[in-house]
This record gives C-alpha cells, structure tokens and sequence, in this order.
C-alpha cells in the first residue's frame, strides 16, 4: 500500500511553502525581529512528519514563521544548507544568532517548544517594588499587562512584546499572580487575564475579553498601537519621553510617600489639605492599607462638598527635619496640612493614629474646631538626601 506524499496546499495547510528563490524575501530579512523554521521535504517523504508539523504552524500562526521547502525544486538550496536527508528542520532564531538543525524527536511538543523557546521577550517581570514606576513612565505608551498563574512568560506574551512595531509603541509586562498588591490595583480576578492601562496616570483601565489566541489578541494592542501611537517624540518643541528614573510612580499609588521629589504633585500644589500619616520607617503594609479604606470613605462622603483631602505618608526617620517641625506627640501620628496662602497644620495630640483617631480629627477639622499652628518663618523644613541608589532602586525595571 503506497504511502500518501507531501503537498502542500495554502488553503489548508497553514505552513508557508517559500523556494530557494524567494527565501530571502519571505524569511532572511524579518530574522531581525521574528524567529523561523524550515521543513526540509521530498514530495515521497511519508506525509506523517509534515502533518505534524502543520499542527506546529497553527499552533504558533503569527509567532513565528513556520515554513518548508521542497528540495526537488529547490535542490542547490537544500545543498547550501547540507541536508543530506530528508524530512528535516532548521530553525532560525533572531540575528546575529546562527541558525542550526532541529536535533529533537518529530513530536508537536518538542519541536513547537524548540521553536518558541527562540522567540524573545522584550516583556517586564513585573514586581510590586516596580509596577508604580513601570505604569507612569513613557506615558504616551500603552502598558498590556499579562496576570498568570504560570512561572514563565508565556509564547503569545513573548511574541507580542517582540513585534517590530509594538517593540517602538508599547509596553509589555508579565506579573505572576502572587503580585497582590498589583492583582489588587488593577482588579484582576481571573488567571489568565491580560490588562492595558493608558494615560499619563494609567488612569485608563481596559480588560481584554476576547479569547486567549494570539491573534484576536494581537489585533486588539493594535488598535491601540497605530499611527506611531507610543513612539518618543522629541524635537519641535516636544519633551522625551521620561525614563524609569525620571517617572513618577507617586501618581499611581493611593497612599504615595512624602518626599522632595513627589511633594508638590502629591500635596504642596493644587487644592485641598494633605492627610500626612507619620511613620517612624516605610509605612507598614497593613496602615497602607486602612489609610486607603478611610480615603475612599472620605471621598464619597465629602463628594461634591467642596472639601478635598489628600492623603500620604511621611517617614519621619529619613526626614528629621519635619518631625522637629511636627513634633508628634506618639508615633504613628497624623498632621493634617494646609499648604496655602499661610502655611499651617494640626496634629493628633495624645494618641497614635488609627482609623477611628483620624476619622475624628477630619470631623474636627469640618467642624472648625481644630487648632491650627503656623509654620515658623512660612518656609518649608529642608527636605533629606535621597541616595541615587534609592531612586535608582524604585526606577528599575
């Protein structure tokens, strides 16, 4: 009984049959940005290998090219590059790196995790001590965010962040879903689930709810991704784009910290009284967390009413100079600041801070029997020296 023979047919084989004559056009000049294989075949060569590897073209469609070439036709091609037998792959990872002949067993697994093993991921690992920097810098770029429950950058994420075009116009960031805090920020409740956020404050949040296939998923960064959207424009009067260490994570954080450099964003300009949470070292977690409940409750509540109130944390063992200006009376304290016209703030007085302390010093404050102190001379206290390692430290992505 003879054997069926290869032929490959474009309607219904999702392989890319390319000739010694074309290759070059179809996959040399995208080796720098895109990874490719290549099926070596005779049109006796038993069908079977070939049928396999389609079932790895489909698999990675659009992530990789997968290709083969008949050497019957193209004989001196398959000369060039020694097969000597027949089926075989050669895969072709990204420049400079040379390509070399598949060694592994002619099985879908193994040679479709050969393939995607090549492709390179220009993908962030993202960690909470990262994610406030990485969402605020290079605003005009959107951020696509991939929430997993796996340890690896996946193949699609990967082939995503090395697209040549979304290489220059987004950002790309995988987060395990171990992240809490950043699950939690971004209202992630499924695994996988992938996110982008737009904006300078990332302020715009939009859930990808197609199905997990590369390309639903790469049509839909794209949208966002046209007419050079995200590239860095500079010149004619435009500023960089900032860099890691540049941006301002303190805009994306609900409970930022009081520091020179996030002073005036987070208080010191525009309306309302900054809410300053003393902290004798960084904030622990869990007061983060119960100053974040009361912002949200004060905001409902006073919404519409004319009164704002901005919330932060200062660590008064780095900025000495505040806590002489402060003087708290039990640590964790709370000021509440007024930054304008005359510089003045009131303080808790005989009790720690907490939930219900704070709660009653804003009532305090509303009802106009809080006591004001004005601050020596109208001049701020000199704020500390932050090593460039610690900014360097919160920059790093």
């Amino acid at each position: 009984m003879a054997l069926a023979k290869i032929e490959i047919r474009a309607m219904d084989h999702d392989v890319q049959e390319v000739t010694g004559r074309n290759f070059d056009s179809v996959v040399a000049k995208f080796l720098d940005s895109s990874v490719a294989s290549v099926f070596f075949f005779k049109p006796g060569d038993a069908e079977a290998d070939f049928t396999m590897y389609n079932e790895v073209a489909k698999e990675l469609k659009g992530m990789a090219k997968v290709t083969a070439i008949n050497c019957e036709t193209s004989a001196p091609f398959c000369k060039t590059h020694d097969i000597t037998t027949t089926p075989a792959v050669k895969l072709f990872p990204v420049n400079p790196m040379p390509a070399a002949m598949y060694k592994g067993e002619m099985k879908k697994e193994k040679l479709s995790k050969a393939v995607s093993k090549m492709i390179p991921s220009f993908a962030t690992e993202l960690t909470a001590e990262a994610a406030d920097t990485f969402l605020v810098s290079e605003p005009s770029k959107p951020k696509v965010l991939l929430f997993s429950n796996k340890e690896k950058v996946p193949t699609i994420l990967k082939a995503l962040s090395s697209d040549s075009v979304f290489k220059r116009s987004i950002k790309f960031a995988f987060v395990k879903h171990t992240e809490e805090s950043i699950v939690k920020k971004l209202k992630v409740k499924k695994f996988p689930a992938i996110v982008m956020v737009r904006g300078s404050k990332s302020e715009i949040r939009e859930e990808y709810k197609g199905d997990m296939q590369f390309r639903e998923i790469h049509q839909w960064v794209n949208l966002y991704s046209e007419s050079g959207m995200g590239d860095k424009m500079a010149g004619a009067g435009a500023a960089e784009e900032e860099s890691a260490e540049e941006a301002r994570p303190w805009l994306v954080q609900e409970i930022p910290e009081l520091t020179r450099d996030s002073q005036a964003d987070v208080c010191f300009k525009g309306e309302g009284l900054c809410v300053i949470y003393l902290s004798d070292g960084p904030a622990p977690a869990a007061d983060i967390d119960m100053l974040t409940t009361l912002k949200g409750k004060f905001t409902s509540q006073l919404d519409g009413r004319g009164t704002t109130f901005k919330w932060m944390w200062i660590d008064l063992k780095v900025e000495t100079e505040f806590k002489a200006l402060f003087e708290p009376e039990a640590m964790p304290g709370v000021v509440v600041f007024n930054p304008h016209k005359r510089l003045r703030f009131t303080k808790l007085e005989g009790k720690t801070a907490s939930a219900q302390s704070i709660r009653e010093l804003i009532d305090k404050i509303q009802g106009g029997d809080a006591r004001f102190t004005m601050v020596k001379g109208q001049k701020l206290p000199k704020w500390a020296d932050r090593p460039k390692g610690d900014k360097k430290k919160k920059g790093e992505l």
